[in-house]
């Protein structure tokens, strides 16, 4: 938990510092942008003083000329050549300046001139003396707003006046707008006919937001709405009628055609709970026809008053845009969706083939050397988790988004959680695979792992269930089993049989012939054990006051020890106690007290008496 607490910050590090460094960047851009505009500001105000002082000359050539005397042509001549020189210049510092202003029009911000209901008129991009230019647009904002309170106002009210380096465009006595000769190259015209365009714009937005707030304008636009809210409410009624008359129809189908929905014999829908699903989606229905009847309502009622027209515009993009880009991204994303279901079909149909191959190895049809037929399902299984992780990697370009950071830091972080979190469970998944080829074990097998003796009744990559004999299901992991020894019963025990074995203790004064003989009598007696090959005792040990015989039978049935062992044991007691042998373990005295035989009375003879003590006395003759 710490290591991913501590990657979380380490994520979230990086992640603050690219966002610092693209801050950083972006200020960069800024600086270098501001900069860019100075210089470029600064070669249009050179220019512009170059323009005033040649304004100036040639307004000084001008009356020198008017002020000559007919009869001085060649002073006259001289003096033109000097202000067609300058009308030359001219010329070519407007052709420079235009070049400049070429070169801002894509970085430099426009401030509109929006006097009514957010109805933008134009733009000024330039400054006029000591106004920049959002405070001409602002200035010019507010003349035009006080037009309309002159009541005598009409479109030919607005004069437009040339002056010595502007053109104005005058309302009375007042100036409601000054155009210079940066503001016609803005807009790639002329002083003058900028001039009459603004001056016709101007007059049509005073005009139309007369009429717009006109007491009849009001009136009518106040009965429309009410119209609209009359439809509205009409809609909202006839829905409802609608609506209860298609829940009156559900209802009346529960007994007719609602039956349920099964699959085979699971019940997955009732009637009831059909019927209450069917009655949820008309409910559902009709609220979102009702939210939808209102919504659209809305942009109505707004369109109708000037004043809210812009929020109609707003409700309806709320819609439109986000289904505008949803079926433009759709669109665009067909060629990548093609893609990724060619190549899902593509690696479909080579797991289809890879799983013919495996149910062929499996059947015995198809058989490979060193490759055993149980080896085919497990194998199977691995190559289809590759070939759709293998898929997945060549579709992943393909997904929307796929590139986005998010979606990859998503994606690292996920891959984080797994490993730290799967650790154990991949050195069970790697146990479980190396167990599958070892072939230590299949289902049914009788094994004992570690201290568990069972039947295997499932395997799998993380765990491996046993059934005891008690019906006990343990599930031990797989890598517990790989760091334990395990016994296997099963193995050769339908080939080579299984040796059942079990030792008894008897006292040396038994003929050990006899002993022999009832073990494999006990052994021939008991269910599940084979008669071939035969059994057989072996004398395992010599002990101080007893000798171990081990009995030793084969059986074909490994899974039922418990009751062999039972059986066995049983004949045993009953095969020695017919022979008068005595079973007593680990071992008794020699010397008799006098008391019964430990052998069951019915096993004894009719004259059989306890023994008693014998002693010898021996006189000394001396």
């Amino acid at each position: 938990m710490v290591k991913i607490v501590l990657i979380c910050i380490l994520l979230l590090f990086f992640s603050h510092l690219g966002f610092a460094q693209a801050v950083d960047s972006e200020k960069v851009i800024d600086s270098l942008y501001e900069e860019f505009l100075t210089v470029q500001s600064k070669k249009l105000k050179e220019i512009e003083i170059l323009t005033r002082q040649d304004s100036l000359k040639k307004l000084e050539l001008v009356s020198k000329i008017e002020s000559l005397p007919s009869t001085s042509n060649s002073k006259k001549k001289e003096l033109l050549k000097q202000l067609e020189q300058l009308k030359n210049i001219e010329a070519e510092r407007i052709s420079r300046k235009l070049q400049k202003i070429d070169s801002l029009r894509h970085f430099v911000k426009g401030y509109a001139v929006v006097p009514f209901l957010d109805d933008t008129l134009f733009y000024i991009y330039n400054k006029l003396g000591s106004l920049s230019a959002k405070d001409r647009a602002e200035a010019i904002t507010n003349r035009i707003r006080r037009i309309v309170d002159n009541y005598y106002f009409n479109t030919d009210s607005l004069k437009i006046v040339p002056t010595e380096t502007t053109v104005d465009i005058v309302l009375g006595e007042s100036i409601t707008m000054s155009i210079s000769e940066n503001d016609a190259l803005w807009q790639s015209t002329s002083k003058q006919s900028l001039a009459t365009q603004y001056k016709s714009i101007i007059g049509r937005a005073v005009i139309s937001y007369r009429q717009a707030i006109s007491w009849k304008t009001i009136a009518k636009e106040i009965g429309l709405a009410i119209l609209v809210l009359i439809g509205l409410g009409a809609f909202i009624y006839f829905k409802g009628k609608l609506f209860h008359f298609t829940k009156f129809k559900i209802e009346a189908q529960k007994d007719r055609h609602l039956y349920g929905i099964k699959i085979r014999n699971y019940e997955l829908f009732s009637v009831d709970s059909q019927l209450n699903f069917l009655l949820w989606i008309n409910k559902g229905v009709k609220w979102f026809v009702t939210i939808m009847a209102v919504y659209f309502t809305l942009p109505i009622l707004f369109s109708i008053f000037p004043w809210t027209e812009g929020f109609a515009n707003t409700l309806i993009s709320y819609i439109l845009n986000p289904v505008k880009n949803i079926l433009s991204n759709l669109w665009n994303y067909l060629p990548n969706l093609f893609t990724i279901i060619v190549i899902v079909f593509i690696f479909r149909y080579i797991i289809k083939g890879v799983q013919y191959l495996k149910s062929e190895i499996e059947k015995g049809s198809l058989q490979i050397p060193g490759f055993y037929p149980d080896w085919a399902n497990p194998t199977f299984q691995i190559m289809k988790i590759l070939l759709y992780a293998f898929m997945f990697i060549v579709v992943f370009p393909y997904l929307p988004g796929s590139d986005s950071p998010v979606f990859q830091g998503v994606s690292v972080f996920l891959g984080v959680l797994f490993t730290f979190g799967s650790s154990g469970s991949l050195s069970n998944v790697v146990a479980g695979l190396v167990l599958t080829y070892m072939r230590a074990f299949k289902i049914g097998d009788r094994v004992k792992i570690g201290d568990i003796t069972g039947d295997i009744i499932e395997k799998s990559l993380l765990v491996t269930r046993i059934r005891t004999i008690k019906n006990e299901i343990i599930s031990v992991p797989n890598s517990n089993v790989m760091s334990s020894h395990t016994i296997n019963y099963s193995s050769d025990s339908l080939e080579k049989g299984l040796i059942m074995h079990t030792t008894i203790t008897i006292g040396y004064d038994a003929p050990w012939k006899n002993i022999h003989q009832a073990l494999i009598d006990a052994a021939s007696r008991t269910e599940y054990l084979l008669q071939e090959p035969k059994p057989f005792v072996l004398q395992i040990s010599l002990d101080d006051f007893y000798v171990s015989y081990q009995i030793n039978a084969y059986t074909r049935e490994p899974n039922k020890q418990a009751i062999i062992y039972s059986q066995l044991h049983q004949n045993i007691q009953d095969c020695c106690n017919e022979v008068g042998i005595e079973i007593l373990s680990p071992h008794y005295r020699a010397a008799r007290d006098g008391n019964m035989t430990t052998i069951p009375s019915n096993y004894l003879g009719k004259d059989y008496k306890a023994g008693s003590f014998n002693i010898k006395i021996e006189k000394d003759e001396k």
